[in-house]
């Protein structure tokens, strides 16, 4: 039954008896039936005047409002109110107890004062319960933002790859069947790896390096002796979570923009450290970065810098530089999950 009233009606019936409280305590032996009359009187007068008020503030829709006029109409709420309870009071005393009232301005000033704490907590719940609302929608929205722009970056950089994938396998269909067969089962591993790590949002280590490792066969079965790749992992860094897909698109970036422009192809060297709370892991290459997009740089090491933004804010970084003449080094550092 009680979970039907509202917190409005709660405050209103506790307020008002906690006023009829205070008042009798306060008398100290005064309550004559005149002045428990008078007393109803002024609790109905007031109930009356505040929920009357209430309707009308609600139906301005003023929580739309912005600060400066909810001050003024906070203002106008309270003196109209006010006002009206003493007129209701004023005929109630009147015309039903068939009584006499004196000092008018003094009993305006004491509904004033009894209506001030009413409209000043009415109006103070409603303020920090909007800003909550407001905040909250806040979060939700940016939460929403959030996994869409994940999911939009996942779903540009899977066909990605697999375009580079299929490029690999056509160059070998006519020179060496065999190997294309080859090829085509490491394709497979590495679609079924993808695939699975487009169900959440962090994959572990383990998992990364396994669809890089499918890449790098058959990246070598194209590339033979051209391609060296040397592992540097710690053990303990296989149960880390990372973003899926970035490790492979980092080493897919070395190898299309490092080894193949190479004629004596080159050496990827991938490691994968603790350092500190941090999870650090570098990619070096064979080659030559060019800032910006100049040789097609710019999709892959973007959607790097993205998912990590997205994922860790400003806990993880990226960068990638030339770390010698020929040699280039990226390194991403993320907290450890």
């Amino acid at each position: 039954m009680f979970k039907h009233i509202s917190k409005y009606w709660w405050c209103q019936i506790v307020g008002w008896l906690a006023y009829f409280l205070t008042n009798t305590y306060a008398s100290q032996g005064r309550n004559t039936d005149i002045y428990l009359q008078r007393l109803y009187t002024i609790m109905l007068s007031g109930f009356i005047a505040t929920h009357l008020f209430r309707l009308l503030v609600r139906r301005w829709d003023w929580q739309s409002y912005p600060l400066e006029k909810q001050l003024l109409l906070f203002f106008a709420m309270w003196i109209g109110s006010g006002t009206l309870m003493y007129g209701v009071y004023y005929l109630l005393v009147l015309y039903v107890l068939a009584d006499e009232v004196t000092d008018v301005l003094g009993g305006l000033m004491t509904f004033y004062l009894v209506l001030a704490p009413w409209w000043g907590i009415y109006f103070l719940y409603h303020y920090v319960e909007k800003s909550r609302m407001a905040k909250l929608d806040q979060l939700t929205l940016q939460a929403t933002v959030k996994e869409l722009e994940l999911k939009t970056i996942k779903a540009q950089l899977n066909p990605h790859f697999i375009f580079n994938a299929l490029n690999s396998i056509r160059a070998l269909v006519d020179e060496n069947p065999q190997r294309a067969r080859t090829a085509i089962t490491e394709l497979s591993n590495i679609l079924r790896s993808s695939m699975a790590a487009e169900k959440s949002e962090t994959v572990s280590m383990e998992k990364e390096l396994n669809i890089v490792k499918d890449y790098l066969a058959l990246e070598t079965i194209r590339f033979e002796e051209r391609l060296r790749v040397t592992y540097d992992i710690d053990p303990d860094t296989l149960g880390l979570q990372v973003p899926p897909m970035m490790l492979q698109t980092l080493v897919e970036n070395a190898i299309k923009h490092g080894i193949s422009k190479e004629i004596s192809g080159g050496y990827v060297y991938i490691s994968s450290k603790l350092k500190g709370l941090q999870h650090e892991i570098m990619i070096e290459n064979t080659g030559q970065f060019v800032e910006k997009t100049k040789n097609g740089h710019g999709f892959g090491l973007e959607s790097t810098r993205q998912r990590l933004s997205l994922l860790f804010g400003n806990r993880a970084s990226f960068e990638i530089r030339n770390k010698t003449g020929d040699l280039v080094e990226a390194r991403v550092l993320m907290p450890i999950l």
